[in-house]
């Protein structure tokens, strides 16, 4: 029996090029751009403990510590100069002025987070701070003026200070509730505003970024790796509740979770390293995305937690909360990738998103050494599309370069153009493969503080900000020449590259 298939879109169809209605834009942390960090009744998060260090070689990747004897002497340091996200790019002030400037490159979304510690300033406040809705009332505003559509993160790595204070982070079950308070609040403020939200930033960048992600300080314990996986295992429960919540209170939000993808390669065909390989994968990406996309603990993580001596507790109904209320869409910042090798210890390594990795020769890296990978997207959307059948979005992609203002205020940044259009190029390749995407918000469209060494020389914008590593500078916004090729991809729907 001869089967005739027809190459159709929507079904075995041949998509040529992004779809209508793609989602084109920007994406940015609050926690990074705003700034007024003790403004209008907000307190602390774990981002403006975070140091600016002068000495620190961008090179090679390092984990700032955080103790609560480091906690409770910096929340009382007033020097502002040594925390640059205390003072952000002044966001808090300028967001009408730099929401028009994505508005006139043509964003048709914009993904920013709500800070957790303006909305609830005592963490288990009875009531939320008005002054901080109203702010996010008028940056959501400003959006739906311009028929950009806000995607908002509502815990995007700035854990309150009082949360981990008065509860010890989210190793508490105690902050699944306050986080839903957290989310009934927003998702009824915006209901029919916002349409799409990320429950957790990069979600798997908690065991080497416990701090800022969980809340979880390391102060000798012994098993602070199962405190860690301890405090996921909330964070996942959160989610899946935090997603039921939202479709009762409108049945069109769409809820989404985020991990930041590592791509690895096997070195090379030995057995061995393919090992390596599948591991890395899993423990570093796929466990977070199989339990919030799939709903379920995946088998592999069983002799992992029995290897290292981890036992999570589970109170009754939380795997099948799980189950039952998984995410929407799959969301994933893609950087760089990475190799795996059962000989690492004999390799060279370079810096990477949140730690050091092996050193891949075929690949070139960015002025901080993370290796540049266009083709490893194309693979990456397939990889995911392929395991979990879900819709898929391009949170956060860039390339943090060391950029120069010229004497007649011009800056030039083919480096940039270069890194975006041969990303994009796969994106669409992907597409065209098959998968179902339809969203990519580059990171991030104007410069802010980088999140993992607090400097500003560390630039991924289409939008220069005259301010330095130190807070000089006037703050003018200068456009760089990516601005208007960007400007121009999202008029053609990246035909244009």
């Amino acid at each position: 029996m001869c089967i005739d298939f027809k190459y159709e879109v929507g079904g075995f169809n041949m998509n040529k090029g992004f779809p209508k209605g793609f989602l084109w834009g920007g994406a940015l942390a609050g926690c990074q751009a705003e700034g007024a960090y003790n403004e209008d009744g907000r307190t602390m998060s774990i981002q403006d403990l975070m140091i600016f260090d002068e000495k620190n070689d961008r090179k090679i990747t390092k984990q700032a510590p955080m103790t609560m004897d480091i906690i409770n002497e910096r929340k009382n340091d007033l020097d502002i100069s040594k925390y640059p996200k205390r003072r952000g790019i002044d966001f808090y002030n300028t967001y009408k002025e730099d929401i028009a400037l994505f508005a006139e490159m043509g964003f048709k979304v914009f993904r920013y987070s709500i800070s957790w510690s303006r909305v609830f300033p005592n963490g288990d406040d009875i009531k939320p701070n008005e002054k901080a809705l109203s702010f996010y009332d008028n940056v959501i505003g400003e959006c739906l003026k311009y028929g950009m559509e806000p995607l908002i993160t509502i815990s995007h790595f700035d854990m309150p200070v009082v949360l981990v204070e008065k509860f010890g982070g989210w190793h508490n079950r105690k902050l699944i509730d306050l986080y839903l308070d957290y989310c009934r609040v927003i998702f009824n403020r915006y209901k029919g505003k916002v349409k799409h939200w990320i429950t957790f930033n990069e979600i798997n960048m908690s065991i080497k970024a416990g701090p800022k992600t969980l809340g979880i300080i390391y102060d000798g314990q012994e098993n602070f790796e199962e405190m860690l996986f301890q405090g996921i295992h909330h964070q996942f429960v959160a989610a899946a509740k935090a997603t039921k919540l939202a479709h009762e209170v409108d049945e069109n939000n769409q809820i989404g979770c985020m991990v930041a993808y590592f791509t690895t390669y096997a070195h090379t065909c030995d057995p061995k390293d393919v090992i390596e390989m599948q591991n890395d994968d899993r423990y570093r990406n796929l466990f977070y995305l199989d339990v919030q996309a799939k709903g379920v603990y995946p088998y592999y993580m069983k002799g992992y937690f029995e290897e290292k001596n981890i036992s999570i507790k589970m109170e009754e109904g939380d795997l099948e909360i799980i189950k039952e209320y998984t995410s929407d869409f799959i969301g994933f910042s893609y950087y760089m990738s990475m190799i795996s090798s059962a000989r690492a210890d004999e390799m060279e390594l370079t810096s990477g998103n949140v730690m050091n990795v092996l050193k891949n020769p075929n690949l070139e890296s960015s002025d901080w050494g993370w290796q540049i990978d266009p083709i490893g997207l194309r693979y990456t959307l397939n990889h995911l599309y392929d395991r979990y059948g879900k819709p898929l979005f391009i949170l956060e992609n860039g390339i943090g370069a060391l950029d120069k203002l010229e004497e007649d205020g011009t800056i030039h940044d083919p480096y940039r153009i270069s890194y975006l259009s041969k990303h994009i190029e796969q994106m669409k390749l992907a597409i065209e493969d098959g998968v179902d995407l339809f969203g990519y918000t580059m990171w991030g469209p104007i410069d802010i503080i980088s999140s993992g060494t607090s400097e500003m020389s560390k630039r991924y914008g289409f939008i220069y900000v005259d301010i330095d590593d130190y807070g000089n500078g006037t703050k003018k916004r200068y456009k760089k020449d990516s601005f208007e090729w960007y400007k121009n991809v999202i008029r053609t729907n990246g035909e244009e590259l």
